[in-house]
């Protein structure tokens, strides 16, 4: 009992030092990105994270990386109330109590910090943690330059943007923990799809499965209390308002890989969707013996000729060493690129064949088809007795060289009527359907996927990542990258 009381009171004068971050915490408070951010529903352990990065910054002690003290950040939580339940205390919770020289309150008496609203808090290295709420206005977040802000939810946007101005000057760090229940707000397009392409930014979706100190019971009590929409984003750290997305089965952390070296004899085809004024979208894909299918490298710009486009793929080919036939290059391509318009004298098809490259326009262009034919490729396998590889996982891959296809796919929506998807940003998505739509029906788990089984030996493991060559030979399924 002795033992338990002391080191209970250790732990409350010292909690940073007791922190064992889990996976996804660990890649967060690694990643060198300025500005990061965790989706995850309640009991993931985001709100975790962002109160211990805040301590490692103010004080000097991240494991990870070189935080030059004294330092300035922020804490922004949505409300005083909500700054004082859940972010002020994480912070009290992982602060040393011996690094505390000052506090200045907002509300309440510097003798009882639990029950107060903190105002700033300044360590003995002369750090300052100062805390706002956005109920305060976006006039209270102007001026001073800060090294550093954690946004515990999601803020206005004329907040986030006031931020991070913020931290220009110092090239500070924005951190942001947030359960995503308002739907499809500026947090969605600008960190989620990431419309500018900002490399700056990175995220994680934590769900319940990633915090290693919840009990499979309590999981199970969590789930049996909330509709299908508050687990979505409870559960999985997924945005709310995600009914409207097309593919819905898709998972970044599943069906997107850390690119491999893929034996040439599983190179299958090129598909091309023909916007030259809009961007052109073309992907190389590869197929293994079992019938998966790889997107492997990508090709996308706006506002080139064929002659260019055509270079451009036939540069990738080489480097890939993807096979030429009788000079040519091989691909399919939506059938409009058929179409002669009376400026034009050839057709983009005739144009690709002069450069080398070979297009077949006889694609299934059916689209209601084609996405049911995808999402039959997204879903995981459920078919644990067939002996299949990986198992437990889909039939498509993404590498992640492929920015702009896993762009498009997270962003990829129905029309409000349900019917049709909305063309917009929608360039790679047909493409893919168009080499989907050139692959065998296969039903997951059927007699076709079975039948891949005789080419077992085919796959060579001395291609594929480490993380892979147990599962393979064990059949239990892939790691995770």
């Amino acid at each position: 009992m002795i033992y338990r009381q002391e080191l209970q009171r250790r732990i409350k004068d010292n909690g940073i030092a007791y922190y064992h971050p889990h996976t996804k915490q660990r890649e967060f408070h690694r990643s060198t990105k300025r500005n990061r951010w965790m989706f995850g529903g309640n009991r993931t352990g985001k709100t975790v994270s962002g109160g211990a990065e805040a301590v490692w910054y103010a004080t000097g002690t991240h494991p990870y990386k070189q935080i030059p003290i004294p330092n300035r950040g922020w804490v922004v939580s949505l409300t005083n109330e909500v700054q004082r339940d859940v972010a002020q205390r994480e912070v009290l919770k992982w602060l040393p109590k011996d690094q505390i020289k000052d506090v200045q309150m907002r509300q309440g008496k510097k003798d009882s910090l639990d029950t107060g609203i903190i105002d700033f808090i300044e360590l003995t290295n002369g750090s300052i943690i100062g805390f706002k709420s956005c109920d305060q206005g976006r006039a209270k977040f102007q001026g001073t330059s800060q090294h550093w802000i954690w946004f515990d939810e999601e803020p206005p946007e004329d907040i986030y943007k006031e931020c991070k101005m913020r931290v220009v000057d110092t090239r500070g760090d924005m951190w942001g923990t947030m359960t995503p229940l308002q739907g499809l707000t500026w947090v969605y397009d600008d960190i989620y799809i990431n419309e500018i392409q900002d490399p700056a930014i990175q995220y994680w979706l934590m769900q319940w499965a990633d915090n290693p100190h919840l009990h499979p019971e309590e999981i199970a009590a969590l789930e049996a209390t909330m509709t299908e929409d508050e687990r979505e984003a409870r559960q999985y750290g997924k945005f709310v308002a995600m009914s409207g997305l097309v593919y819905k089965e898709f998972n970044e952390d599943i069906h997107v890989i850390d690119p491999f070296d893929i034996p040439h004899s599983w190179y299958d085809n090129i598909s091309i969707d023909p916007g030259l004024d809009a961007p052109l979208s073309a992907h190389f894909y590869a197929v293994d013996p079992y019938q998966n299918i790889y997107a492997i490298e990508e090709h996308y710009q706006a506002g080139q000729s064929v002659e260019w486009h055509a270079g451009q793929l036939h540069a990738i080919a080489t480097r890939l060493n993807w096979p030429i036939r009788n000079g040519k290059l091989e691909a399919l391509i939506d059938s409009a690129a058929n179409q002669r318009t009376l400026a034009a004298e050839r057709t983009v098809t005739e144009l690709f064949y002069e450069h080398d490259v070979l297009a077949d326009t006889g694609v299934e262009k059916d689209v209601w088809t084609g996405i049911q034919r995808v999402k039959q490729y997204l879903k995981l396998r459920e078919h644990p007795q067939v002996d299949v590889w990986p198992r437990g996982k889909p039939k498509l891959f993404i590498f992640r060289n492929c920015v702009n296809m896993i762009r498009e796919i997270k962003s990829y929506r129905w029309k409000p009527e349900g019917d049709k998807p909305i063309k917009k940003n929608d360039h790679a998505m047909d493409d893919l359907k168009y080499y989907v739509m050139s692959r065998p029906d296969l039903v997951l788990g059927g007699p076709s996927e079975q039948n891949a089984m005789s080419h077992e030996k085919q796959l060579n493991q001395d291609h594929l990542p480490e993380a892979l060559r147990d599962d393979y030979s064990s059949s239990a399924g892939w790691h995770d990258y």
